[in-house]
């Protein structure tokens, strides 16, 4: 039995905004309670091959929510409120592979966390989409 829970986990989320297990007479629409920054979505469990432009700036998205993939389009300001573009701009002319999966440790870059048993069993940005 796993005895670690993720932020992700119901009972985890009642543990933690409700310690002591008592009921709240609130009902509301659906609130940010939590101050941890919001999660990204997984847009693709593969890295996008991606030829660069030196000197540049490129915005790479960090919501998942973005049509045009990996780069953002803006659809963080009302799918994502708190998760802003990666900006950068590569020194030179290169051929890079940038995260699909957008859990990476290397933004913008892929560094395998797309291989991780977290990544293969979870949702795709667009199948999460059409289940809400």
């Amino acid at each position: 039995m796993n005895i670690l829970r993720s932020r992700l986990d119901p009972a985890w989320i009642r543990s933690t905004l409700n310690p002591w297990g008592m009921m709240t007479s609130m009902s509301c629409s659906k609130v940010m309670l939590s101050t941890l920054p919001p999660e990204p979505v997984i847009a693709s469990k593969k890295p996008y091959k991606v030829e660069l432009v030196g000197g540049k700036r490129y915005s790479w998205c960090t919501c998942g929510h973005s049509k045009k993939q990996p780069f953002c389009d803006g659809s963080h300001k009302t799918k994502a409120p708190g998760l802003g573009p990666h900006r950068f701009v590569p020194e030179k002319d290169s051929t890079v592979w940038l995260c699909g999966c957008k859990y990476t440790n290397n933004p913008p870059f892929c560094d395998g966390t797309h291989k991780s048993e977290f990544i293969q069993c979870s949702a795709l940005a667009e199948e999460s989409d059409v289940k809400s």
